[in-house]
């Protein structure tokens, strides 16, 4: 491949030209350097691991994880920029096996002049698995420097060799709040962005516009100059600058809103009635809320999170297994994201409305936190003490424990409780669902109790 003598001289630059007026405002606004990138301060924050990488020029070959439009491809494009690498874009999509062979030689040439090469992958996971074997020796030679980007679940679709000599970096979605300030940062810079237009946005254009990118940056971007050229707005007429509105941003999106104000009255409302279809085992009320919420722009992760809570609230012990499905459904949601995410909420909502309902684990922790704060520290009782020392033996320490597994059924029925609260309960199962069987075994255990030894 004959490199054009720009790009010999100057690493650091990729084979993309310079940005055209006409590249639509995602690509014009890309991020530059760390200091303009946004989100991901896991990652590019001080003194994490990427920025750290950067910083010291101590790159490794990386695969990038992450949601569309969270700034995988930006940040290769920062790396080679800040280390002075050269750059090379691949997109598996587009790029023949011709071309791997090319851009390897291309990237040989480099190295014999002491210049690195970072081979930025778009979509990894497409390539099959001869063409991943493919990149192997290059890596161990150190010819290149991969960086690959994938939307998909690397453990799944990236092959083992190629993986065990990558950093796996996670990325976030981006929230709401920052994919705002990207859309007010494009509206005010004259450079690349928006701002010879004059434009203003108001602040329900903005939210709304920041609620349904679902974490895109690009998306969010590449609508607002549409909603900018909706706008109408002449280029550099100050005296007829026009306001992007909410009705011009629905318009821009083809989405409308619904009435719900993340931090007003409504938002209380209808997570209100959300909470209460599920508690009230209605899957049908719990999904039309649900669908509420989403349709607003609601971040998912909030829902999911109040999930969690409801299946130890509200469930607990009438259905262990409810926790379980609604912890996994966060983890897999962060996984997937929107669209499909939604298919993962709806099972875990039809799941934790119809299971059986029980509020005695929490009633019980509650009962539990007032006695302490009412009688403090009481004293452990000398029975359930460590003893590790001669002298905490000689003092009674451990001394007439009853070790369980040494009595039928694993029970001993020994006291547990400090001597003042001897006898007292916390925990009253109501006998829903699972906790049936709770109820019957604590009834076994009273009754073993009681009995004479």
């Amino acid at each position: 491949m004959n490199t054009p003598d720009l790009w010999e001289q100057n690493p650091g630059t990729d084979r993309v030209a310079e940005k055209s007026p006409y590249a639509p405002l995602a690509e014009r606004m890309r991020p530059r350097t760390v200091a303009e990138f946004s989100g991901q301060e896991h990652l590019v924050g001080e003194g994490r691991i990427l920025r750290r990488m950067i910083e010291n020029d101590s790159l490794a070959s990386l695969i990038l994880w992450g949601p569309p439009g969270c700034g995988k491809t930006t940040l290769a494009h920062i790396i080679a920029a800040e280390t002075k690498s050269h750059f090379i874009f691949f997109s598996a999509i587009l790029s023949a096996v011709k071309e791997i062979r090319e851009t390897f030689r291309e990237a040989e040439r480099y190295a014999a002049r002491g210049v690195r090469t970072i081979l930025f992958i778009d979509e990894i996971h497409r390539f099959n698995k001869a063409q991943q074997d493919a990149f192997l020796p290059y890596i161990e030679k150190g010819v290149v420097t991969i960086i690959g980007a994938t939307t998909e679940n690397p453990s799944f679709e990236v092959i083992a060799p190629l993986l065990s000599r990558c950093r796996v970096l996670t990325l976030q979605q981006l929230e709401p709040d920052a994919v705002r300030g990207l859309l007010v940062q494009a509206l005010g810079d004259s450079e690349r962005g928006l701002g010879s237009r004059y434009l203003s946005a108001s602040d329900e254009a903005l939210e709304f516009l920041a609620g349904h990118a679902s974490g895109d940056a690009r998306t969010a971007l590449n609508t607002l100059e549409i909603a900018a050229d909706l706008a109408s707005t002449p280029p550099g007429n100050r005296e007829k600058a026009g306001e992007i509105t909410l009705e011009i941003v629905q318009e821009a999106l083809q989405k409308k809103a619904l009435l719900y104000d993340k931090g007003g009255e409504e938002h209380y409302n209808v997570i209100s009635a959300y909470i209460k279809s599920l508690r009230g085992s209605s899957p049908d009320g719990s999904l039309y809320w649900l669908a509420r919420m989403l349709e607003a722009g609601e971040d998912p992760i909030f829902i999911l999170r109040r999930m969690i809570i409801l299946a130890s609230e509200d469930i607990g012990n009438a259905d262990p297994r409810a926790l379980q499905v609604a912890v996994s459904a966060l983890q897999a949601f962060q996984v997937i994201g929107m669209p499909e995410g939604r298919i993962i909420l709806g099972q875990a909502v039809t799941y934790l409305a119809t299971a059986p309902k029980s509020n005695a684990s929490y009633v019980g922790i509650d009962a539990a936190l007032a006695e302490v704060r009412k009688s403090g520290a009481l004293p452990v009782p000398l029975h359930i003490r460590n003893a590790p020392t001669k002298l905490m033996k000689e003092l009674g320490y451990g001394k007439g424990y009853q070790y369980a597994h040494d009595y039928e059924d694993g029970f001993s029925g020994q006291e547990c409780l400090p001597e003042k609260l001897a006898g007292r309960t916390f925990y009253e199962p109501k006998g829903h669902g699972y906790e049936k069987n709770i109820v019957e075994r604590m009834e076994w255990m009273k009754n073993r109790k009681d009995k004479p030894s």
